[in-house]
């Protein structure tokens, strides 16, 4: 079973050398490292690692606090790996999911924080029983006297909050976005950016419009992406659509082109719901001849 080792460390200032030393002593084959702040659950390195790993694998790290600094953020990586068939080890804590007494473990940390939130939900409510008893009314005060500035900065929170989340999806969307649009139409955009993505994490039209005026908004993407699109003649919509998966991924494979385009319910240029390499060959040649590649 194949030992992946990640490193994390919180500034540029620190080495991550003394953990990718261990990491490598305990067996490790690949070894990432990542100088980030612990809180931040959108880390880079961390995404990719969790995309890498497969069926089999173990992510190592040399103590917990290196992956995660809260006991919720712990329990979501590793339900992610259980979900891929992966295992997690810690070299300085007693877990290791591919062991029984590590999934115990596991399982105490979850009961843990499970006991953990219902006595959060529990003191909240006699808290909010009390102050109604003494005539208290929970919540913001200027919210309820709809203060312009405290209206404002709840504002500022949910879009910060917004754009956080967003973040953490950007590697589904904003490349595709960046390179398609507005050559294609959104509805195109749209199903080039669900097919390799799983049902829960696919993007309705009017999410995705969101999310990219937003991003516009705040200068992480040009203000092009959202101009009207050009006509495009009816021969060339299946060879833009083709070089644009190719153009995500230079080294994707015929069959694999054939297996996405099946995804996304794109017919045949016959009208044919199945794809053969051939097909995609010629509509490639025909992209090239169009100056889509």
């Amino acid at each position: 079973m194949p030992l992946i080792g990640y490193a994390r460390v919180s500034t540029e200032d620190q080495t991550p050398l003394p953990q990718s030393e261990a990491l490598q002593s305990a067996g490790c084959t690949e070894i990432f490292e990542e100088h980030a702040s612990g809180g931040n659950r959108a880390r880079p390195v961390l995404a990719r690692v969790l995309e890498r790993i497969g069926k089999g694998d173990t992510l190592v790290v040399v103590r917990i606090d290196r992956l995660a600094r809260s006991l919720s953020h712990l329990l979501e990586v590793i339900e992610k790996l259980e979900g891929k068939g992966a295992f997690f080890r810690s070299l300085q804590d007693p877990i290791d999911t591919a062991s029984p007494q590590g999934k115990f473990t596991l399982q105490v940390l979850g009961a843990a924080a499970e006991f953990e939130r219902a006595l959060i939900r529990e003191r909240t409510k006699a808290g909010l029983a009390s102050a109604r008893s003494k005539g208290r009314v929970g919540g913001n005060p200027g919210l309820r006297a709809k203060d312009p500035e405290a209206l404002r900065k709840v504002r500022l929170a949910r879009q910060d909050g917004y754009m956080e989340r967003l973040n953490e999806t950007a590697q589904d969307w904003v490349p595709h976005v960046r390179r398609l649009r507005p050559d294609l139409a959104w509805e195109d955009v749209l199903r080039i950016i669900n097919g390799p993505l799983p049902h829960d994490r696919r993007w309705t039209q009017s999410r995705l419009l969101r999310a990219v005026k937003a991003y516009v908004a705040d200068g992480f993407l040009p203000a092009e992406v959202l101009g009207r699109a050009g006509r495009r003649e009816t021969d060339d919509r299946l060879p833009a659509i083709v070089a644009a998966i190719k153009g995500a991924d230079p080294e994707i494979t015929l069959q694999a082109i054939c297996d996405r385009l099946e995804s996304m319910r794109e017919r045949t240029p016959r009208g044919r719901t199945s794809w053969q390499p051939s097909s995609v060959r010629m509509l490639l040649e025909r992209a090239e001849k169009l100056g889509l590649l």
